[in-house]
């Protein structure tokens, strides 16, 4: 157990509910869990950016900081952001999902589980995305007992690669299974190898991840950014898409905000998804 400073943007309740990953969870009043490979952290607010966490300070500077992108300043980034767009026709809307959205961050995930879960998302509501993952993290996955709950890991692609499609039956994955066991086969034979996909030019890796069946553009996109940092690239969901119609005129202005157009797109996607909604969980 440790206390850690964290004075850029960051807030837990945003993080877990920005749909960017799906096994973050508010366990217990204030507490929340985070998952990255066989690594479980839970963290609570104690004070002005002070947060207590379940691993040493050390280990929370090895493994999370870059998890959390602690590394980069989303605070400038903001700044960056809403300087940009004030002087654009869509200048007040940016600025209200920027606001509203203050405190996520981009996070750093494992490339196999995000490639699987992002396949599982394709016209699923989260609460179901939510539940085929953790049936399969419940057959394949590493049984743990913490001191909050009992929970499994995410399963790699070795403990996978003998999942056959009626196995994957079981995960109320339905036209999915086929796509996950077709991913499966392209990571495990290094087809696509997740690997050395960092080393990648932008658009050779998402022409890569989309020799997997079921990957198209959104996919590859959501890959590329929560699992390898891209946040010049966004997904463009329905969330997106219902923000360039609605808000843009029709225009895709993402990428006028060049490096940053993934970060915004999250920003847009947290506001459209929850914030017009005039719904927010209070903490």
């Amino acid at each position: 157990m440790a206390i850690v400073k964290i004075s850029d943007d960051f807030d837990m309740r945003k993080i877990a509910e920005s749909g960017q990953c799906f096994r973050a969870a508010e366990v217990k009043p204030n507490i929340f869990r985070f998952i990255t490979k066989d690594q479980i952290i839970y963290m609570k607010q104690v004070g002005e950016n002070k947060y207590d966490v379940s691993c040493s300070s050390g280990e929370f500077a090895k493994t999370w900081a870059d998890y959390f992108d602690l590394h980069r300043d989303y605070r400038k980034i903001r700044e960056n952001i809403l300087r940009y767009s004030s002087q654009r026709p869509y200048g007040d809307f940016i600025k209200a999902a920027v606001e509203f959205g203050q405190g996520i961050r981009i996070l750093h995930q494992e490339p196999f589980e995000t490639l699987v879960s992002f396949i599982i998302s394709q016209r699923k509501n989260i609460p179901a995305i939510k539940n085929s993952i953790e049936m399969i993290c419940g057959t394949y996955g590493r049984r743990m007992r913490t001191e909050h709950e009992a929970i499994s890991t995410f399963p790699g692609i070795d403990i996978m690669v003998n999942a056959t499609v009626f196995d994957l039956s079981n995960f109320a994955l339905g036209y999915r299974g086929p796509y996950v066991r077709d991913a499966i086969e392209k990571v495990s034979s290094r087809q696509v190898d997740l690997e050395i996909l960092h080393e990648k030019r932008d658009e050779d890796m998402l022409d890569i991840l989309q020799r997997i069946r079921g990957v198209g553009k959104k996919i590859a996109a959501c890959v590329a950014l929560y699992a390898y940092q891209r946040i010049n690239i966004m997904p463009v969901d329905v969330w997106i898409q219902r923000a360039i119609d609605e808000d843009f005129q029709g225009q895709n202005v993402f990428y006028e905000m060049s490096v940053y157009a993934g970060i915004v797109q999250q920003y847009v996607f947290f506001y459209k998804r929850i914030g017009e909604s005039g719904y927010w969980l209070v903490g």
